[in-house]
């Protein structure tokens, strides 16, 4: 397989050499922030670093203090409406986004036309790493929202000169249709509801299998790196599934290559560190943890993520020396279900349900009965003899997981659909502690 990259120079450096270069821009960035962004000047200035030049290790870069989403939560609450983490005076910023709101209040973000032209930089990695070229024709299944969603991932296609369709306003129906009517070569949306519009075009008898789409990059969720989940998205659409991960105050900073063998980080325009969230010390699995490079306008410096991921020590096929993450994200730090006695990561259920080609939506409900925890698990059962179908799931849970969960299942159709970020698991157990 012929493996091609944006930048090969940088894409294949040396680890030594890439961090100098890390440590250079960083140099550059820290300077600005120092002069002109009250936020950075500030917390900077409160960790006794007055001088970018202090910055010169990566043990110095340790010093930088963390940022947190609940900082800059309460920064835009306390200076609405987008806060103090701005570098340059407020005209000469052109893009607002604002993120999903799933955990919290949401953020506003804003980008210079120099940021905004970064962002596109990062989908052209994305794009190159899985070979788009200026010949595909790329679908956006998003509906253009405030949500930074698939905004940049529009903007790239520009920079590898495929052409782009946007499909912001149609319904499902429409969107199954308009890839084929189209020509469709590329589809870029979440992972469920890439499996939405393949239910939905199997329904109305539109053959989206046999169309030309030969590739699928879905981001918004962890689904695309869930095997099970990879597998029935490549099986509905004939094609390849590629996960790319990234957030509306960071950029898009991760990408899977053809090898699929994980998912790099774009370290010629990030920092990346994964920490122990408990004693914040260096971990091989826990919390991500970046710094992005190429966003002076809002920057975030060395952001608690708040997702779970896991190195891989092994090089990649593709030749890449940029890190990887084994399964993607692996979910949220906090996401963790403890069901009695048992941790739960509902990416791993997920991968355990979605081997069954009889399922088709699923959701997931925890909550306490007589002071023990009980696990529900609906599921649309997609053939005859659903209840045979629930209690082979049940057996499989049990099997892989040592828990017993009541698998029922529901009509087709009465689970609700995502079009952004699917929210599948509810924990009855947190609600009830809060109404308390």
């Amino acid at each position: 397989m012929d493996f091609s990259y944006l930048n090969p120079f940088v894409e294949t450096l040396g680890r030594d050499a890439l961090e100098q270069i890390q440590l250079k821009r960083l140099e550059l960035q820290l300077g600005q922030l120092l002069t002109s962004n009250p936020f950075y000047k500030r917390k900077l200035s409160e960790a006794g670093i007055r001088r970018p030049q202090e910055i010169r290790t990566f043990d110095d870069y340790r010093r930088l203090p963390f940022t947190t989403k609940q900082e800059l939560s309460a920064d835009q609450l306390a200076h609405p409406p987008y806060g103090t983490d701005l570098t340059f005076p407020r005209h000469e910023y052109i893009r607002v986004h604002q993120t999903s709101g799933t955990t919290g209040e949401p953020l506003r973000w804003l980008d210079t036309q120099e940021s905004w032209r970064w962002w596109a930089r990062c989908w052209a990695t994305v794009y190159q790493a899985v070979g788009v070229t200026g010949m595909d024709r790329i679908f956006f299944a998003f509906s253009f929202g405030p949500f930074i969603g698939f905004w940049s991932a529009y903007e790239g296609a520009q920079l590898v000169g495929a052409l782009s369709i946007p499909g912001g306003g149609m319904s499902s129906s429409q969107r199954a249709r308009a890839v084929v009517v189209n020509d469709i070569s590329v589809l870029v949306s979440t992972p469920t509801y890439a499996l939405h519009v393949a239910e939905v075009a199997e329904n109305e008898g539109i053959d989206i299998r046999n169309s030309n789409v030969r590739i699928t990059i879905h981001a918004g969720e962890p689904g695309a790196s869930i095997p099970a989940t990879k597998q029935r998205i490549e099986q509905a659409w004939g094609a390849r599934c590629y996960d790319h991960a990234g957030a509306t105050e960071v950029g898009g900073w991760g990408f899977e290559c053809q090898a699929q063998s994980g998912l790099h980080v774009n370290e010629g325009e990030f920092i990346v560190e994964v920490i122990d969230p408990a004693t914040l010390q260096p971990a091989s699995e826990g919390e991500l943890v970046i710094t992005n490079l190429g966003r002076l306008g809002s920057p975030v410096i060395r952001y608690r993520t708040g997702d779970r991921v896991k190195l891989v020590e092994a090089a990649c096929d593709c030749g890449r020396t940029f890190r990887r993450f084994e399964g993607g994200v692996i979910g949220r730090v906090d996401d963790v279900i403890t069901v009695r006695g048992v941790n739960v990561f509902p990416s791993a259920l997920e991968n355990i349900i979605r081997r069954f080609r009889e399922v088709g939506e699923f959701a997931v409900v925890v909550y306490r009965e007589h002071e023990l925890d009980e696990m529900e698990i609906r599921v649309e059962v997609i053939r005859d003899e659903p209840e045979t179908v629930a209690a082979a799931v049940a057996r499989e849970v049990r099997n892989s997981l040592g828990l017993r969960a009541h698998v029922n299942p529901v009509p087709l159709g009465t689970l609700p659909r995502f079009d952004l970020k699917a929210r599948r698991f509810s924990d009855q157990r947190k609600i009830a502690a809060e109404v308390r």
